[in-house]
């Protein structure tokens, strides 16, 4: 993402150069840290009806993404996981991110990933680090977690929205890329830490912060290598373009065959719209449905959730994701989603986009769209999930028969963990 590597909010460099509509597209999955897509025209307060064939019930998968970055200005750490009660509703977190440089899987950021010291009061058990351990960091760290909760898996997810560019050379040798992966992942230091790899590639054979051309089935080859090498006992898993509109991103490679090397996918089904097209129109940035003048018909969760079902991927291969985070305007004058703007609202860490935690006090939401929630606040206009909207969120995830719920990213919730127990 964006920041130091912040995924879901990286369009800030782009916002300058990109026409608004290519970036919009190319965030969803648009390019996003993650992005998505959208579908047609439905019933503002209606989730779609489930497919008749869908099943009573759903997987309960909960995937929440922890950023390497955020141990800096943001103070978020792994032992927030726990205070926060967030670990004990996880089933899984992916780690964010490992790089991919020269075609082969590399480490992101060596101090925060196992060099950083924590002292006891940091630290997820209360013990400090010592100066000669051969573990550090947060891989100590999540060690340290997962002996708290020994059903919790761990993921390593390597690419994001800063770090695509190095895929389409590893596509050129994908048994090279998979052999230097699996070495990563399991180097004998942190081994015992992650229960497998996950690809966040914005975008195969598609445009993101930059633009590959690697073919409809690079992709598909990289996963069947990846899982070659990897074996049935790992877990291999993949973040993907939401864009849903005809002609998209999904459309761009051959997500259904290479369904059979994943054990999910993570659509990133959020940063459909956003300040990226700097004078609006305003529009929810991930939406569930499409609504009456949604400004990209395709940009929406049930549009990308649909379109991936009907090419055949599975529904327990599908999770749903959400952003623990808003999207907003400056400048604006109209209350109501399609209003017109002047730039980019204020952010905490990038102008554009705030956490959940911040908004919920500082811009308390007033209406909803679309299933998402937004308020105009002076001449702010923010759009954001809530733990109402969430559950509605998480009744279409039903009512689909979806394999559960991922989310960008740890921090963005309150302290105690407001929006992880609305997914539960």
């Amino acid at each position: 993402m964006t920041g130091l590597h912040r995924p879901r909010a990286r369009l800030r460099a782009l916002a300058a150069t990109v026409c608004t509509a290519a970036l919009g597209a190319a965030l969803l999955g648009v390019a996003g840290t993650s992005s998505a897509g959208a579908a047609p025209a439905a019933s503002e307060a209606a989730a779609p009806a489930a497919a008749e064939a869908a099943p009573a019930a759903a997987g309960g998968k909960v995937v929440g993404y922890f950023t390497n970055w955020g141990v800096y200005d943001r103070n978020y750490h792994v032992k927030n996981i726990e205070t926060s009660g967030s670990a004990d509703k996880l089933t899984h977190i992916n780690y964010a991110f490992g790089n991919v440089q020269g075609g082969k899987c590399t480490i992101g950021d060596s101090y925060a990933d196992y060099e950083k010291a924590y002292t006891a009061d940091q630290s997820v058990d209360g013990v400090a680090d010592t100066w000669d351990q051969e573990l550090r960091g947060n891989f100590n760290q999540l060690r340290k977690l997962k002996k708290l909760h020994p059903d919790l898996k761990v993921i390593w997810s390597f690419g994001g929205w800063s770090w695509s560019g190095g895929f389409g050379e590893a596509a050129q040798n994908p048994a090279a890329f998979a052999d230097s992966c699996y070495d990563l992942v399991e180097d004998p230091r942190w081994a015992d830490v992650f229960d497998g790899i996950d690809i966040d590639w914005e975008y195969p054979n598609a445009c993101g912060l930059t633009c590959d051309t690697s073919g409809r089935d690079a992709y598909g080859e990289l996963l069947s290598a990846l899982r070659s090498k990897f074996g049935d006992d790992n877990l291999i898993t993949s973040a993907i373009t939401a864009d849903g509109s005809d002609g998209g991103k999904i459309d761009a490679v051959d997500y259904a065959g290479a369904a059979k090397y994943l054990d999910w996918y993570n659509p990133m089904t959020y940063d459909f719209f956003g300040a990226f097209a700097a004078q609006g129109p305003t529009a929810p940035h991930s939406p569930l449905t499409s609504y009456p003048g949604i400004p990209t018909e395709g940009f929406n969760s049930d549009a990308a959730i649909s379109k991936l079902k009907g090419l055949g991927i599975p529904a327990e291969k599908l999770l749903l994701g959400i952003g623990f985070y808003g999207r907003g305007w400056t400048g604006v004058t109209q209350k109501e989603p399609g209003g017109t703007a002047t730039g980019a609202a204020p952010g905490t860490y990038e102008a554009g986009i705030e956490d959940y935690k911040v908004l919920k006090n500082s811009c308390p939401a007033t209406d909803t769209v679309a299933g998402t929630a937004y308020a105009l606040c002076g001449s702010n206009w923010w759009s954001y999930d809530t733990p109402a909207t969430i559950a509605t969120k998480m009744d279409y995830k039903n009512e689909q028969g979806l394999g559960g719920t991922f989310f960008w990213e740890l921090s963005g919730d309150t302290s105690d963990g407001e929006l992880i127990r609305a997914i539960n």
